[in-house]
């Protein structure tokens, strides 16, 4: 199979190609502008290959699926997006394919529904969350994905993104997800450094910074930061969509969100690791959502 392309937009495209090429309604003049688009370069080539070719192992039993439970208010083209765009993403996910490209080798890494202490060095333990790889950096450590507790008796530094992470005698979390890197003060104080700028997080204080974006310390919930410590999710009014992205970094294969209304309602919701399998049932329950559940794991939810 092609490696999967680094290129979200060029899958993007690619997906859209294949929709066009069996909704029935593709034309000769479509046939030759997508060879025009394959020929741009070797990567929209591959990208056009990879989904392709997945969409050859995982969409007719989607397009099964489809034919014998359909989904209210769902068109085919947004079942067959999700459909594939699951199906590249599960790929993705579990090759490590995204996460991976043009970093350092882990010195530490969890799999799935795994979690890890590591002794540093004398006066510093990590604790590693699931799905969780840590590099070193010379005299520095790097959080290439996921999320960690650092305890830390000794001056250490952390590199998470674009930013530098400085401490001393402090308890801290530091989280990386779709929106970028969470640092959460425990005990003691850190320095963050990012962007061209600094800020001083003592305890009781949480930053989250991005690409071009440094926000503003903010109080947190050390119960819902900290519940994964427990082998928990916890959640106090987050809208579903947001419950569904954090589920995901829990169990096998993933949920795929088709239905922006359900996305946004509010959700109270105590979780156990144990509980994850069986999420989309849940959710169903919960929410009345439809669940489809296709190969590898993955579940189109509406």
């Amino acid at each position: 199979m092609p490696q999967i392309s680094p290129d979200p937009e060029l899958q993007r495209q690619a997906q859209d190609w294949l929709l066009l090429l069996t909704s029935g309604r593709a034309t000769q003049a479509d046939a030759s502008a997508l060879q025009q688009w394959c020929a741009r370069s070797p990567a929209h080539a591959a990208a056009f290959a990879q989904v392709r070719e997945l969409w050859r192992l995982l969409g007719p039993a989607a397009q099964q699926a489809q034919a014998v439970t359909p989904l209210p208010g769902v068109s085919r083209r947004a079942f067959l997006g999700g459909a594939v765009a699951a199906s590249v993403g599960v790929v993705a996910w579990q090759a490590g394919v995204f996460s991976r490209l043009g970093e350092p080798a882990a010195a530490f890494e969890t799999a799935l529904g795994e979690q890890r202490r590591v002794e540093l060095a004398p006066g510093i333990e990590l604790e590693l969350n699931v799905r969780t790889r840590v590099a070193r950096e010379g005299q520095a450590i790097a959080l290439l994905s996921g999320e960690m507790e650092v305890l830390a008796s000794q001056a250490v530094r952390v590199q998470a993104g674009a930013g530098l992470i400085d401490a001393e005698q402090a308890r801290f979390n530091v989280r990386e997800d779709d929106r970028g890197i969470c640092v959460t003060c425990l005990g003691g104080s850190v320095k963050v450094s990012a962007l061209g700028q600094v800020q001083v997080l003592p305890a009781g204080r949480q930053l989250r910074f991005g690409a071009g974006d440094l926000g503003t310390p903010q109080a947190f919930d050390a119960g819902q930061v900290m519940a994964w410590r427990e082998r928990l999710l916890v959640f106090r009014d987050a809208p579903l969509a947001e419950v569904i992205a954090e589920i995901n970094r829990y169990r096998p294969g993933r949920l795929v969100l088709l239905n922006q209304a359900l996305g946004r309602r509010r959700v109270q919701a105590r979780f156990s690791f144990e509980q994850l399998p069986q999420a989309a049932e849940l959710i169903r329950a919960a929410y009345g959502a439809r669940c489809l559940e296709l190969p590898g794991g993955v579940v189109l939810v509406s």
